[in-house]
């Protein structure tokens, strides 16, 4: 018997985990419930972070978290729950089913079924973010090896629970050949363990318009935080009803599962709300714990449902549904479906009856890292990078020199373009003369030399190769 921390939340929230939970368990699901109060009360009575230390407890102890819509109060410093959980219980997979239901919900994709699965904690989401210069600011990137294997590893064995026959990996790494390069060479390396699933990489921009125009050429895709959170929502828009949709946040210790909309405060109280959203989070959440049957028995009885047409008001139509009912009365329709099958829409069925089980991240052996050189950006308000680079050319110490200036990536110096519009933020990178191993006293001097020299430096990042090889990028036309 599993033990599991639930939370009704806000608005429409106690109404849909009740019709949820009464699914559930006429379903036959082997689980005990610990209650916690999390949203708007508890931020209401001045926790800024939505949830007691006491509730915190409960979830790490039972692993488990099965969490209804909240509401966060507008202003006032308060802190999206949703993040903190994910961020502070190491949440690194975010899933997300994206399917179809024609001809009962309307889309323009009628044998669309894909599972978007993102990263959850790093890229560009890390918010590291500064000021550097009057024009420019900057955030900071961060891809991690550890990052990379989790999600990927994740998103196959994720394929091969769900029966699913390809994994599609979604980056930037003709541009970003660092960060997306990582991701790319990871999924590459992870892939090859898994030999009887189709594989795949698509540069994200194309990627993204063939989602938008034929999803089903997709089944499970992979991808960074960022490009995740914009296609799960293009995805699971595109199927016709975002409504329908859950999702799951994944770790190594904890999970959550919740619906992707909000909590829907006009219609709270009036028996009106669709469940759907929380019971397919709720779906995953047993597959999940290892209740494949169960779960198979519930999204059976739920697309017999739908195909029946009895269905909210959310989603009822004139012509194609047959039954417009409330929360309750859908509930009682899916629990009289189950042990049925849709006749029209898809069955599901899972591999096995059994919890997933992901390896935890072993760190590497140490790779040969030499420092090679040096980027400063210094704040400089001149427009021509050749009175710079005289600039720099007198600061030059202990064997390194100036090699390229870029303004904004671009390369400026030496051998620029009058065209190139430039900002008041230059990246000045030094290397040594003579092809000798830098050391960090070098790059010390240098700031010295530039502090003498009137050079306001901003930010400074070593250049490393490792094993060998360059681990830095080139600056665009260089």
């Amino acid at each position: 018997m599993t033990r599991i921390t639930i939370a009704k939340g806000d608005g429409i929230g106690p109404e849909i985990m009740d019709a949820t939970l009464a699914i559930l368990k006429a379903a036959g699901a082997q689980f005990e419930t610990d209650e916690i109060e999390v949203g708007e009360k508890v931020y209401l009575k001045g926790n800024t972070s939505g949830i007691s230390a006491e509730s915190w407890d409960i979830i790490r102890r039972n692993k488990v978290f099965l969490k209804a819509p909240i509401t966060t109060p507008q202003g006032g410093g308060y802190k999206s729950l949703n993040v903190s959980t994910r961020k502070f219980l190491g949440l690194y997979a975010n899933v997300r089913p994206c399917r179809s239901f024609h001809p009962y919900i309307k889309t323009k994709h009628p044998v669309m079924d894909l599972v978007i699965v993102r990263e959850n904690e790093e890229d560009l989401y890390a918010g590291i973010e500064h000021q550097q210069t009057d024009e420019v600011v900057q955030c900071l990137k961060l891809i991690s090896r550890p990052g990379c294997e989790k999600i990927v590893r994740y998103a196959f064995e994720y394929a091969k629970q769900q029966n699913r026959k390809k994994v599609t990996c979604f980056t930037k790494d003709n541009i970003m050949k660092q960060t997306d390069g990582l991701f790319h060479e990871v999924f590459n390396e992870i892939a090859a363990e898994y030999p009887d699933i189709e594989n795949e990489h698509w540069i994200v921009d194309i990627g993204a318009a063939k989602v938008a125009d034929t999803p089903e050429a997709f089944d499970v895709i992979v991808m960074p935080n960022l490009y995740g959170d914009v296609i799960s929502d293009i995805a699971a828009q595109i199927t016709g009803s975002v409504g329908l949709a859950g999702s799951s946040n994944i770790g190594e210790e904890c999970a959550m599962f919740e619906a992707i909309h909000g909590s829907a405060p006009l219609i709270a109280g009036q028996n009106v709300a669709n469940p759907s959203g929380l019971l397919q989070g709720a779906i995953l959440m047993l597959t999940h714990i290892g209740q494949n049957e169960v779960a198979e028995k519930v999204q059976n009885a739920w697309l017999k449902t739908i195909e029946d047409g009895t269905h909210t008001a959310d989603i009822y139509k004139e012509g194609t549904s047959k039954e417009k009912v409330g929360t309750k009365e859908f509930a009682e329709a899916v629990i009289a479906n189950l042990g049925q099958k849709p006749k029209e829409l898809k069955t599901v069925k899972y591999s096995g009856d059994s919890a997933m089980v992901l390896p935890k991240y072993t760190r590497k052996p140490a790779l040969d890292k030499k420092l090679v050189g040096v980027d400063l950006f210094a704040h400089w308000r001149g427009t021509n990078p050749e009175e710079i680079a005289a600039m720099l050319h007198k600061i030059e110490t202990n064997g390194l020199a100036l090699s390229m200036i870029t303004n904004r990536g671009i390369k400026v110096y030496p051998h620029g373009f009058s065209e190139t519009f430039c900002t008041d933020h230059w990246r000045c990178r030094f290397k040594p003369t003579n092809g000798r191993e830098v050391r960090p006293q070098d790059i010390i001097d240098l700031m010295q030399s530039a502090a003498n020299g009137g050079i306001e430096v901003v930010k400074t990042e070593n250049l490393y190769a490792f094993n060998g090889k360059d681990a830095f990028s080139l600056g665009q036309g260089q």
